[in-house]
């Protein structure tokens, strides 16, 4: 059917790429990532990207679009995607937006609003602010957003206070519905993937010493070499931020696999609890013993009765 649409979210390490991998092959479908950081050129082995191999057996979409020096942002995002979107229903095929940045499937789903282009002036006087007086700020002036917004991650709190202090209102307040009169795209399928607790945590702790044994080090020592540390939101990603301390002298090696691991659970922790406030999914509990095609093959049935 025209416009048809599948979203598969998830916390990271639960399988979503190979289950939507599956999924696409078995639908006739293409594969739009929904992740921040895939979008770099070269931050391969950090972000877990889908091989050349899989990409070559499904197209994927919004993957090596951007060098690791270059800024890329939600507004970005939603316009890459709207167009992929548009490309992958021209040739009749299914679009399959899968990833686990809640923020663009948010943009994606219910538009950006007006908020004002970032103050380079104002944001570096925030910088140098305490998180903890942003916080109070932010709780202050938009008791809605300092509910909602994950207060670990300093990036977005302070856009939260940017915007409120531009405009005066808050930023909760900034947000409008995506209303493109050429998306013609009717009500997606939106599923969530989830796993047990302990083996969610087992499979987060082995694909970190999988990363480490693949050269995540010297893949980020390149990236420096790349113009990596001038992109403030790309040096955050998880793993990568990590390895960057290990490469400066601050944390050795083992420490530094150790607190990937534990910074990983964390935010797996928190991709759950956001996905489960902020949309309403059809969640699939992948079991131990189930393989990417038996929950892309449950995904397809529920397709199917739409």
């Amino acid at each position: 059917m025209p416009g048809e649409l599948i979203l598969v979210a998830g916390p990271t390490a639960v399988g979503k790429s190979e289950i939507a991998l599956h999924l696409a092959e078995q639908i006739g479908g293409e594969v739009i990532s929904v992740d921040s950081m895939q979008v770099y050129r070269g931050m391969d082995i950090g972000t877990a990207k889908p091989s050349l191999r899989d990409r070559q057996r499904v197209k994927h979409h919004l993957i090596d679009i951007v060098e690791p020096s270059e800024p890329f942002d939600v507004a970005q995002f939603v316009e890459h995607a709207a167009l992929a979107v548009k490309q992958v229903h021209s040739r009749g095929a299914i679009p399959i937006l899968c990833g686990g940045t809640g923020l663009y499937f948010k943009a994606f789903l219910e538009g950006l609003g007006n908020a004002p282009p970032a103050s380079p002036e104002l944001r570096a006087t925030l910088e140098k602010i305490p998180a903890a007086e942003l916080l109070q700020e932010l709780e202050t002036r938009d008791p809605e957003t300092f509910k909602r917004i994950d207060r670990k991650n300093l990036r977005r709190v302070i856009r939260a206070v940017e915007v409120i202090r531009l405009t005066g209102k808050p930023f909760s307040e900034q947000r409008a519905q995506w209303n493109d009169p050429d998306a013609a795209v009717v009500r997606p399928l939106f599923i969530g993937i989830t796993r047990d607790r302990e083996e969610l945590r087992t499979r987060v702790d082995r694909r970190a010493d999988e990363m480490f044994r693949r050269g995540l080090v010297a893949e980020t020592n390149g990236l420096l070499r790349k113009g990596l540390a001038s992109n403030k939101v790309a040096t955050q990603a998880l793993g990568y931020r990590q390895v960057i301390d290990h490469l400066q002298g601050r944390l050795p090696l083992e420490e530094t696999i150790d607190l990937v691991k534990v910074r990983t659970r964390q935010f797996a922790k928190r991709q759950l609890t956001w996905f489960r406030h902020q949309f309403v999914l059809q969640w699939i509990t992948v079991s131990s013993g189930d393989g990417p095609q038996q929950s892309s093959a449950r995904i397809a049935q529920l397709f199917s009765k739409r």
